[in-house]
């Protein structure tokens, strides 16, 4: 777990190597530490930069892909938010044809549109989910080892539970994203594309409607085609943004949610807990970025990047990964 200041001179610190073998096949141990987190140069909710300590604990070296996700769905019966018809009770004034299964997909505009209005490129799709990534029609077929995605809150909190791990903490999700640069902008040193070369599954071209794919993606990629990070971490930026387990706080006033669109059958965000009030959807918050971040809108494949995401809601960009902690 993590604490906000620099741990005591006095504190064990935790083993550079691992205490055991990994609990599960392609996980990573994570030594633990103090590091920078947050930046004062980035998003104003990503401010300020503050000295954390985290423990040591293993991470999945790969998002979670398709084909894992298939395995927990097949042994458990599971079914995801998106593929079940929400109570109407919880979206008290959401329109009737809202009230079926669906998830929210990316759909680019022909031209330019204004970028203050994220709807011009969301739109939510009856029938989307983790088997139909773009909506009824659509399939995995040759996408296995690609980061499953229209995973909601509880979708990935019931898979960690089935795999006996947990949801990383936003803490630690960027002490491992950093790979042991602290302070570095990217997770792989200051410079985006080193000599022109893509590091990281991101757009290219003018966001939401001209994808150059430099990098070889239009959307997700398989897990791992990009170079890994100092820990041996693949994709811990781009490609899908992540679920971590903390609560969604401002520390100062967000920028434009320009990668988290809302649930359109509505309800109000909040990062409050408090389940008394059925209208209000709580946030948890999101790290890594994703394809869809773009030079000229949302910088936000850095570690230090974050974003409040409502619980109820995958999109076509949202997936994880998880971690196991030592005695836990």
């Amino acid at each position: 777990m993590a604490s906000l200041v620099a741990p005591p001179a006095s504190r064990t610190p935790s083993p550079t190597t691992a205490p055991g073998p990994p609990p599960a096949k392609e996980m990573v141990w994570i030594p633990g530490g103090a590091f920078r987190m947050g930046a004062d140069d980035g998003y104003p909710e990503e401010a300020p930069a503050r000295t954390v300590a985290v423990d040591g604990f293993w991470i999945d070296r790969y998002q979670v892909t398709n084909a894992r996700f298939r395995r927990f769905v097949k042994e458990t019966g599971y079914v995801t938010l998106a593929e079940r018809a929400p109570d109407p009770a919880r979206y008290p004034d959401a329109r009737p044809e809202l009230l079926v299964p669906g998830s929210v997909v990316f759909r680019p505009p022909a031209g330019p549109v204004a970028l203050d209005n994220h709807y011009a490129w969301w739109d939510w799709q009856a029938g989307a989910s983790w088997r139909h990534p773009e909506g009824p029609g659509s399939t995995l077929d040759g996408r296995d080892k690609h980061p499953v995605v229209h995973v909601a809150w509880e979708d990935v909190a019931a898979y960690a539970a089935w795999a006996g791990a947990a949801i990383p903490t936003e803490a630690e999700w960027e002490f491992a994203a950093r790979g042991g640069l602290d302070g570095a902008a990217f997770a792989w040193g200051d410079e985006l594309a080193p000599k022109g070369r893509m590091l990281a599954n991101y757009w290219q071209g003018r966001f939401p409607w001209q994808n150059l794919a430099a990098d070889g993606f239009a959307r997700t990629a398989p897990v791992g085609s990009f170079p890994p990070n100092g820990y041996g971490l693949y994709d811990m930026i781009g490609n899908a943004w992540e679920w971590t387990a903390d609560w969604y706080t401002d520390h100062h006033a967000a920028a434009s949610p320009c990668c988290a669109p809302r649930n359109p059958r509505g309800g109000s965000e909040s990062a409050s807990v408090d389940p008394a009030d059925p209208a209000v959807v709580p946030r948890k918050a999101l790290k890594g970025g994703s394809w869809a971040c773009a030079e000229n809108y949302c910088q936000r494949y850095r570690p230090a990047a974050r974003m409040g995401h409502a619980i109820d809601t995958g999109t076509s960009h949202i997936g994880f990964r998880c971690v196991v902690r030592p005695g836990e």
